[in-house]
């Protein structure tokens, strides 16, 4: 198994966003990661190539014909719907819906909201970001600070930090627990009643977070990956782990995309196996039962046991 990488990484403007860009305008101590030797640095993707199609190994990739003329262009998360096989697209232009032809349908409820964080656990959806055009005034500006549909995002009504923070690191946990981070420092906050109240954990520079269903936490950082068992006090690295800039998890699977190109995947026993590879650097993941969804170069691309399929090319 590889070990965790120890170089600087430069910052591809995806993932730069997440760490800089809103900080920078709240007025946080980092500022603009081109040329500032004092700015700590943020993980993120290798430089990859992305000239020929990256699939697994003797597996073939089913494509659409055509990507749909009206569709969102800025994916910022992606999740896997629990009672289907349609995926949950969070946007600049909003939530989105795509079933396994294709076929796209959004922004739901017509919100236009950018969704920069998003997460859907048992008894609702919650997001963050920032307002759109349309977007109701009540839920916030400049930023929406934690938002909540309990209608499967027909309808979304502010919760806490309203107008103050954009969490681009929000996860749900199995038993409703909210992680995040948010704009404004590099502290973890943790909701254990639906978002409405928060406490302070452990100062943490992660770019993307998973709970898994046994009560762990992992951080993805520039240092390697973290885990936490005490909901996010402190943190501890793992042994061996790949270098992961984007994390999720299924129960008590980890799944993540790799600096190397390379989707990860820790089972519950606490082994790293390859997965699957990704085309150029990967914008979004989410761990399924039979695999994991992910967006890069090519689109939105399932990856189904020994199938790579890509749902929804780039466009």
């Amino acid at each position: 198994m590889p070990g965790v990488q120890t170089h600087d990484f430069s910052i591809p403007e995806h993932r730069r966003h997440r760490i800089a860009g809103d900080r920078r305008r709240a007025g946080d101590r980092q500022r603009h990661p081109d040329g500032d030797p004092d700015m700590k640095p943020a993980i993120a993707a290798a430089a990859l190539g992305t000239s020929s199609l990256l699939v697994l190994a003797g597996c073939a990739a089913n494509v659409p014909a055509e990507r749909p003329t009206a569709s969102p262009q800025h994916i910022h998360a992606i999740a896997a719907t629990p009672a289907s096989d349609d995926i949950l697209l969070a946007t600049h232009e909003g939530i989105w819906i795509v079933d396994d032809t294709g076929s796209l349908t959004g922004p739901l409820g017509d919100f236009d909201f950018d969704g920069m964080g998003f997460t859907i656990t048992d008894d609702a959806w919650f997001a963050s970001g920032h307002p759109g055009a349309t977007t109701p005034a009540e839920l916030g500006s400049p930023n929406l600070g934690i938002i909540r549909s309990d209608d499967e995002g027909q309808s979304w009504e502010p919760v806490a930090f309203t107008g103050q923070e954009d969490f681009h690191v929000l996860e749900g946990a199995a038993d409703g627990t909210l992680y995040g981070i948010g704009s404004s420092s590099t502290a973890l906050r943790t909701s254990t009643d639906d978002g409405r109240s928060w406490s302070v954990g452990a100062e943490i520079e992660a770019v993307s977070l998973a709970a898994t269903s046994d009560g762990r936490l992992f951080a993805a950082t520039q240092g390697g990956v973290l885990l936490s068992q005490n909901a996010g006090v402190s943190f501890d690295p793992v042994p061996d782990a790949p270098t992961l800039y984007l994390l999720d998890a299924v129960g008590d699977v980890l799944v993540g995309a790799g600096i190397d190109g390379n989707l990860w995947r820790m089972t519950d026993a606490g082994q790293w196996e390859q997965l699957a590879a990704t085309d150029g650097s990967a914008t979004a993941v989410a761990a399924t039962e039979s695999g994991a969804l992910v967006v890069d170069e090519r689109g939105v691309v399932r990856f189904d046991g020994e199938q790579t399929i890509v749902v929804l090319p780039a466009g």
